[in-house]
């Protein structure tokens, strides 16, 4: 595997960050978008071209606090919460939770803004919804960012061939057994959030969400044992890729990674980050903006024909 890589180029600008993520929590307009009758909370910061954000599990909109203010000077950021977290509607059934729903909640919030096109970023199940948007309906996604979610094509064939994948996998096995929602706590979920103020922040969150529907996204949608790699016709991905992967998940392994660019039709850019867990947009938050803002502003300048 052989990434492509311009972070030494990324440290040569001077892209700041601004040292005022604590207070976007205020800043924020927020609001709802339809979508066929469950609202989808959102919140925005911004003007400009489109962008799109998608948590995954266990997270709500405030994950991408430092890629809001980074991108809002020239883009309108809007952050959802998926269906079943914080402000967002929570549907009964796991049969709520497929996929097909899911992604028809971000094109119901890209409709909302009266946009026809958006950026869609998405980092763990909102990695695997934004890939579903691109693949589904490339007219609405321009451009394509991924965080620590391979391909669901790599992750199947890891899932199929690789032990340590399927040991490591065994978290979501877990998840999907009845009742596993029982063991799930607010401050449990909030763990992994290094930030004290921010953990508050979270739990508020978490106990306005709804324990069940978060796990519902895997009984629904996570690959079952025994698993089998994907041999179904491949849908090319038909716009930019921007890929970002901690390299110290131990929950998506990187060798999943390895051949993404057979399943796409534009250019790939892959940034691994060691030290990066596998909440990558947290954990290197000043390199993972930057490199966002950076690789917009290249994919939105004009082509030069000369």
């Amino acid at each position: 595997m052989k990434p492509i890589s311009f972070l030494a180029f990324i440290s040569l600008l001077n892209f700041g960050v601004k040292a005022t993520a604590a207070e976007l929590h205020e800043r924020v307009k927020h609001g709802f978008a339809d979508s066929n009758g469950v609202k989808i909370h959102y919140a925005t910061l911004g003007k400009g071209p489109l962008v799109v954000m998608i948590h995954g599990f266990p997270d709500y909109w405030y994950t991408w606090r430092h890629q809001m203010e980074a991108l809002s000077e020239d883009h309108q950021v809007v952050a959802i919460d998926m269906r079943g977290y914080n402000k967002s509607d929570k549907p009964k059934g796991k049969e709520q939770y497929d996929m097909k729903f899911l992604i028809g909640d971000v094109l119901s919030v890209v409709k909302h803004f009266n946009k026809e096109k958006a950026t869609i970023v998405g980092h763990d199940w909102g990695g695997a919804v934004a890939w579903g948007v691109a693949m589904t309906a490339p007219q609405v996604c321009d451009k394509l960012i991924i965080l620590n979610l391979p391909h669901m094509r790599g992750l199947s064939r890891e899932l199929a061939n690789n032990p340590e994948q399927q040991k490591n996998s065994a978290y979501a096995r877990a998840f999907q057994l009845p009742g596993a929602h029982l063991a799930l706590t607010a401050k449990g979920l909030s763990g992994w959030v290094k930030d004290p103020k921010a953990r508050n922040r979270y739990i508020e969150a978490f106990n306005r969400s709804d324990f069940e529907a978060m796990l519902n996204y895997y009984k629904q949608n996570y690959p079952r044992p025994p698993y089998k790699e994907n041999t179904s016709p491949i849908v090319k991905v038909k716009m930019p890729v921007l890929m970002f992967h901690g390299l110290d998940d131990k929950a998506l392994l990187p060798g999943a990674l390895n051949d993404t660019w057979q399943w796409l039709e534009k250019d790939l850019t892959l940034v691994t980050i060691p030290g990066a867990d596998h909440f990558v947009q947290q954990d290197a938050a000043q390199k993972v903006s930057h490199t966002m803002k950076l690789w917009l502003k290249l994919q939105e300048a004009p082509l030069n024909k000369d």
